[in-house]
C-alpha cells in the first residue's frame, strides 16, 4: 500500500467509525476536521519514517537490531519518495551495515512509488552540501544518474574538486574521454594536463601520464603520486609456517643498528627504488627466498599536524606502523597482484617527523605466481592528493 492509499483507507476508516456511532457534523465542525485530518496524516507519516530511520541506525556490525529492521521494511509501504532525503541523511550516521539496509530501503521506496515526484532538487542539494559524508553523497549522485541522467550529467564539471573522490573520478573522467577525442593535439595535450593535475585515482593517473608521455612531455609519477621510495631495510626474519606474522621480532619493540635474524646478525641498510609507482622489489635485496620476512622504515616530514591517508601496495602479508603505533595489518598472501592505493589506511602525521615502518612477510609456496616480495607506499590527504614533504630539519 502506497501513501496515497494508505490516507485514503484513513479516511474511509474515520468515516465509518463516525457513522457507526451515529456522529453527526454541522458545517463548522466539518471545518474544523477538514483542517485536522491532514495534520493527523501528517503526523503519523513523520513517525512512520522517524520509526524506519531509527531501526536502521540503531543496527550494530554484530547483526543487533536485525530484526527491528526487518520490522521496518513492513512499514516502508507507508512511505513515498519524500522519505528519500531523511534515509540519505541517515546515511551520515549509519555503519556499513545500516548503511546498506538503507540503500535497499531507498530502492524498495522507489518501486513502490514510482508514479510520484522525485525529489531531483532535494537530492541535487544534498550532493552539493558537502557536509554530507563523501559515500552519502556518492549513493545520492546514484539515484540521479539512475532516474534523472541529464541532471546528473549537468553537475558532473563541477565536481573536478570535490573532497569526495568517486565523485572527483566522474569528472576526471570526462576530461580524460574529452582529452581522447580532441581535435588538436594542443587541445588534447591541454584536456590531459589539466587531467592529471586534477586526478587522485592511481588508474586516471596512469592514463593521463602515458598519454603525455606520447606526446613527448615527460612525468615525473614519484614526484606526482607522493611514492616513497627511500628506505633502510632489515632481514631476512623466520617466517616458517607463517609463524612470524604474529610473531613480535625486535625491530617492532627497540631501535638498534641490528638484531638476531633468520641466519645469523642482520643490520639496517639502505635500499631505494627508482620505479615509477614506487614498488620496492625485497628480492633484490636478499634474493628470491622463501618463509622469510623484513621491515623496512623511512621517514617523513610534515609541516603540521593533519590527517593523512597512507596507501599501500603489497600482495604479501604485511603491518605497518605510523610512529610506533599498529595502523593495520593484513595476513593474506599472493591473492591477486600487487597494485596502487592497493589498501587505504587513514592515519595522521605529526608536525616535523615521523616513522614509518613496515613488516612484509614472504611464505612456502614455490609457484611462480607466488614469487613476488614487494611493497609501496604512498602518503596523501583524504582526497587522495600527494602530500609534499617538509623540509627536514
Amino acid at each position: 500500500m502506497n501513501n496515497q492509499q494508505h490516507a485514503k483507507q484513513k479516511r474511509n476508516d474515520w468515516f465509518l467509525f463516525c457513522w457507526r456511532h451515529r456522529i453527526t457534523f454541522r458545517r463548522k465542525e466539518m471545518k474544523i476536521f477538514c483542517f485536522l485530518f491532514p495534520i493527523i496524516l501528517f503526523k503519523t507519516f513523520a513517525s512512520v519514517e522517524k520509526e524506519v530511520v531509527s531501526a536502521f541506525l540503531a543496527i550494530d556490525l554484530h547483526g543487533k537490531g536485525n530484526p527491528d529492521a526487518v520490522k521496518a521494511l513492513a512499514l516502508l509501504d507507508e512511505l513515498d519518495q519524500k522519505s528519500i532525503l531523511p534515509l540519505l541523511t541517515a546515511m551520515n550516521q549509519a555503519n556499513p551495515i545500516g548503511d546498506n539496509w538503507i540503500r535497499g530501503a531507498i530502492n524498495q521506496i522507489l518501486k513502490s512509488s514510482k508514479f510520484q515526484p522525485f525529489p531531483s532538487s532535494e537530492i541535487k542539494g544534498f550532493i552539493q552540501n558537502k557536509e554530507n559524508i563523501g559515500s552519502s553523497r556518492r549513493s545520492a549522485f546514484e539515484l540521479l544518474q539512475d532516474f534523472r541522467p541529464k541532471l546528473a550529467s549537468s553537475m558532473v564539471p563541477k565536481l573536478i574538486n570535490d573532497p569526495e573522490p568517486s565523485l572527483r573520478r566522474e569528472a576526471v573522467a570526462r576530461l580524460l574521454n574529452q582529452a581522447s577525442t580532441a581535435l588538436s593535439d594542443s587541445e588534447s595535450k591541454k584536456l590531459y594536463t589539466r587531467a592529471l593535475t586534477e586526478a587522485r585515482d592511481a588508474e586516471q593517473i596512469k592514463v593521463a601520464s602515458n598519454a603525455l608521455k606520447e606526446m613527448g612531455q615527460e612525468i615525473n609519477l614519484v614526484e606526482l603520486m607522493g611514492f616513497l621510495t627511500e628506505w633502510e631495510l632489515i632481514g631476512p626474519f623466520d617466517n616458517t609456517e607463517r609463524a612470524g606474522f604474529g610473531k613480535t621480532y625486535e625491530p617492532e619493540t627497540t631501535n638498534k643498528e641490528s638484531y638476531p635474524g633468520k641466519n645469523g646478525q642482520v643490520q639496517w641498510s639502505p635500499f631505494s627504488t627508482s620505479d615509477s609507482f614506487g614498488m620496492l622489489d625485497i628480492n633484490q635485496k636478499f634474493g628470491e627466498i622463501k618463509e622469510v620476512l623484513a621491515y623496512g622504515k623511512t621517514d617523513f616530514y610534515s609541516d603540521k599536524d593533519r590527517k593523512a591517508q597512507f596507501r599501500l601496495g603489497s600482495k604479501n602479508a604485511w603491518k605497518i606502523w605510523v610512529n610506533g603505533k599498529l595502523l593495520f595489518a593484513r595476513d593474506e598472501y599472493h591473492r591477486g597482484g600487487t597494485r596502487v592505493d592497493q589498501f587505504i589506511l587513514d592515519g595522521a602525521l605529526r608536525k616535523g617527523k615521523n616513522q614509518i615502518m613496515v613488516k612484509v612477510c614472504q611464505n612456502e609456496q614455490t609457484q611462480h605466481w607466488t614469487k613476488q616480495w614487494e611493497f609501496c607506499l604512498r602518503v596523501t590527504d583524504p582526497s587522495g592528493r600527494a602530500i609534499k614533504q617538509a623540509r627536514k630539519k
